[in-house]
């Protein structure tokens, strides 16, 4: 989940509206062949990326399919308002089949939108082990108020791990960081297609949620950046969560980017500075004019350290 993103993408690198079956899209992700409508007014698109892999775009996030022989993998779910047409999009991909797997790559609701109507059908739905605890309660963010209501018992992650695992396919998966933008990030990576899905643990666009309350913070989503570069290689497709698919190179330019921000934070709180005082210091100056108005998200930065660094946590 980003700021300005949720709960639809509307960015400039995919464009997710169509007005006749025959409509094109009039630019994808930089580097890929051009995606394909479902429907007339459809808000699905989809984009190859690489053999049996495609990106679906315009359920509230990025949505990975792996279409085989053994039936259908997803990683994340989109919106639930979005469940019935993404999963019609699904079916008309080559090669489709009855979904067997999803993953949830952490709580979010735009991870978790198809939860119910998969477990309903009998698919494994497989998350970090956190991921399913916070699933199991109500949840209110306390910066806004904004409430999530626990998933029922058919809903939530039946297949969850704590480290990482395979698939009977070759196709792994794995914690990310112990807390990075939640603490339940995974990646989901296929080797052969050299395909590395990572959820909302790097950002397509804008400056995302640090969400502290379930166990983000700044200094594991750097510390995350850099395990998801130790997992791709420069000709890996990473694909996050929100915006575009990213390369090697931005992926080593985030790290970079959140780790200067982390320390600068870090030294703050080391002087016993709050987080207006953090704001008002403007720590991501130079990066503004790229990836916009910081303010919200050096707040919740900044607060996302207490329960880490703070002597009397």
């Amino acid at each position: 989940m980003c700021y300005g993103v949720w709960p639809e993408y509307t960015g400039k690198a995919l464009t997710m509206f169509v007005s006749t079956r025959r409509g094109f899209l009039k630019s994808a992700v930089a580097g890929l062949a051009a995606p394909y409508a479902f429907a007339q007014n459809s808000k699905i698109t989809a984009t190859p990326l690489a053999e049996n892999i495609h990106l679906l775009s315009g359920a509230g996030a990025n949505v990975i399919a792996h279409t085989g022989a053994d039936g259908v993998l997803i990683i994340d779910g989109g919106l639930a308002q979005n469940a019935d047409v993404l999963l019609q999009a699904v079916a008309a991909l080559p090669k489709s089949g009855p979904v067997r797997t999803l993953f949830n790559t952490h709580w979010h609701p735009e991870q978790t939108g198809c939860n119910e109507k998969l477990g309903t059908a009998g698919a494994t739905i497989i998350a970090q082990e956190n991921t399913r605890l916070w699933l199991q309660q109500n949840i209110t963010w306390p910066w806004n108020g904004q409430k999530f209501k626990k998933f029922s018992k058919i809903a939530q992650p039946n297949k969850t791990f704590y480290d990482k695992g395979a698939l009977d396919n070759g196709i792994r998966y794995g914690y990310i960081a112990d807390a990075a933008h939640t603490d339940g990030d995974l990646y989901v990576y296929f080797p052969q297609q050299n395909v590395l899905a990572v959820g909302d643990a790097a950002y397509g666009q804008g400056w995302p949620i640090v969400d502290w309350w379930t166990g983000g913070w700044i200094g594991g989503i750097a510390g995350g950046l850099q395990r998801i570069q130790s997992i791709a290689n420069k000709e890996t497709k990473i694909v996050p969560a929100q915006g575009p698919v990213l390369s090697f190179a931005d992926i080593a330019a985030q790290a970079e980017m959140y780790g200067t921000i982390y320390d600068r934070l870090n030294q703050m709180l080391n002087k016993g500075r709050g987080p207006t005082e953090a704001v008002a210091a403007k720590p991501a100056k130079e990066y503004e004019e790229k990836m916009g108005n910081p303010d919200t998200f050096i707040r919740r930065a900044f607060e996302s350290q207490w329960a880490y660094l703070s002597p009397d946590a």
